[in-house]
């Protein structure tokens, strides 16, 4: 009896290779991301695997006594020339775990609370060489700093990150600018007011398929985002950026109308969570999601909450 062999099954197994990486393919495309509001700058995103901290800023200490304090809020009023105190009670209900933490510059409502941060949870820091010696003084090693100035574009395992040279906000009706820099390590615990700017930055987060910009003011260099297309917009909104020309409109065009973007730094930070932030949305949200329509009609504008989560595919 003569058998005659079977041809390989060439084609089924490329047919099922194809598929397969098919799959795959759409899988990487559908990742979710994820980004929590801290409030103020800062954000907890996450793509399931990798959790990187923006600006986290949770103790939203009573600062002064101004319009921006609610008669309700009993809690001790905080000076600038007092030592800096984190929350620590609110951290740990909030934050678990970080693999990194970006930080735009080192004002306190950026970095007052990375120290403790950063101790607890042994993320990686990326700032300027102020927000590094500043952690430096609160025992922060130096294997978990990566000191920048802008102009950086680094890979790590999961994800990449490009650090874009920024500005500050147009504080002072424009008169604000604050060169001075933490050449070395300062004296701590600091005060309020020793938490000074030091440059600012802004990050490309390149992660789970998404390219997501983070802003840390209401303000920013044009040329230093030619080219730059992210899907994700964290954008500066505050009463600040009406004193710059046309920054709906140049924000917008520089990073070719976003798919999404997601207003950060508007809310009222010298309130704690639980209390009603209807006043800065209605002031600054609703007028930027209006002009945002009506500039970029594609783009969808996305109004946070206090610790609210925003899923995107």
């Amino acid at each position: 009896m003569r058998i005659t062999p079977k041809p390989f099954p060439t084609l089924s197994i490329f047919i099922l290779l194809f598929a397969f990486l098919g799959g795959l393919a759409v899988q990487a495309q559908e990742s979710p991301i994820k980004l929590t509001y801290l409030g103020t700058a800062g954000w907890k995103i996450n793509d399931g695997n990798l959790t990187i901290l923006v600006d986290p800023y949770i103790s939203r200490v009573k600062l002064g006594t101004g319009p921006g304090i609610h008669p309700d809020d009993t809690r001790a009023t905080v000076a600038r020339s007092d030592y800096f105190v984190s929350d620590t009670l609110s951290i740990d209900s909030l934050i678990t775990r970080a693999d990194y933490i970006m930080v735009h510059h080192a004002h306190f409502d950026h970095l007052s609370d990375v120290p403790y941060i950063a101790k607890k949870t042994g993320a990686k820091v990326i700032g300027t060489e102020t927000t590094c010696n500043i952690l430096r003084g609160y025992g922060i090693p130096d294997e978990q700093l990566y000191p920048v100035r802008g102009g950086e574009d680094y890979q790590f395992e999961n994800f990449s990150v490009r650090v874009i040279p920024s500005i500050h906000s147009a504080l002072n009706n424009k008169h604000y600018l604050d060169s001075r820099t933490y050449t070395e390590v300062p004296e701590t615990p600091l005060r309020v007011s020793e938490f000074i700017e030091g440059g600012s930055l802004m990050f490309l987060l390149r992660m789970a398929n998404h390219k997501v910009l983070t802003m840390g003011s209401m303000n920013f260099v044009e040329r230093e985002l030619e080219g730059i297309k992210p899907d994700i917009l964290l954008a500066g909104v505050n009463q600040s950026q009406l004193g710059l020309y046309n920054y709906n409109e140049r924000l917008l065009r520089v990073t070719s109308n976003p798919k999404v973007i997601i207003p950060t730094h508007w809310d009222n930070f010298r309130l704690p969570y639980g209390f009603s932030q209807q006043a800065s949305v209605d002031l600054k949200l609703v007028p930027f999601k209006e002009d945002v329509g009506r500039l970029s009609p594609d783009t969808e504008v996305i109004i946070p909450t206090h610790l609210g989560t925003i899923t995107i595919k």
